[in-house]
């Protein structure tokens, strides 16, 4: 059974970010709270927790997860893009969107798209997600809280408690935190190309 954890979307109350960390280094999937819904997340290097998550959404493996990281310093580490593409992320992080970016071989082979070898990248703008970041010090591995059969995240943090309660190791509620999914944008060097219009503002890229 998963617990339960309320944390303050504005003033996270260390005792329980360090805790929710410690979840994550051991091995735990957890729910938490994004700036564009709630998010499936694990340990960048757990393959039994991907797998978990897989079977949770029924996805095969050729389904992109994304990392949730702190700052650009933390995307460069996983990410390769030039000044150009540096300067478009500065201005419009942290946000609702999620970016496809050549991986670096820092990134797990099992994470990266199978043919084109991208990743996703997100640096949400949540204070929760934030502080469970610098408690951890790497990037979250995470995947949109969408079950199988449904078309919109879970949005209601006592309901992924009821629903997946014996999936999970922990549940963070940090509120209601939206429905709409964030905007794709693929970022490379010779194209930049919104794939999906959500919250983030999609005009910077057009």
């Amino acid at each position: 059974m998963s617990q339960f954890f309320q944390i303050h979307s504005e003033n996270p109350q260390s005792r329980l970010v360090k805790q929710a960390a410690e979840v994550i280094r051991n091995g735990g999937v957890i729910a938490y709270p994004t700036d564009c819904g709630y998010s499936f997340g694990c340990h960048l290097g757990d393959k039994s927790a991907l797998d978990r998550i897989r079977a949770i959404r029924r996805l095969d493996d050729k389904h992109n997860f994304t990392l949730v990281c702190r700052d650009l310093s933390e995307i460069s580490t996983y990410a390769r893009f030039d000044n150009r593409l540096y300067r478009l992320l500065k201005h419009n992080t942290p946000g609702p969107y999620t970016f496809i970016f050549s991986a670096t071989s820092e990134v797990p082979r099992r994470l990266l798209h199978p043919k084109r070898k991208t990743i996703g990248i997100r640096i949400p703008n949540n204070k929760i997600v934030s502080a469970l970041l610098e408690e951890l010090g790497e990037p979250i591995m995470s995947a949109s809280l969408i079950l199988p059969g449904d078309t919109d995240p879970m949005t209601d943090p006592y309901d992924i408690r009821d629903t997946l309660e014996h999936a999970l190791d922990l549940v963070i509620d940090g509120g209601f935190c939206g429905l709409q999914p964030t905007t794709v944008v693929q970022m490379d060097a010779d194209k930049i190309e919104v794939i999906r219009v959500g919250a983030g503002d999609p005009a910077p890229f057009s």
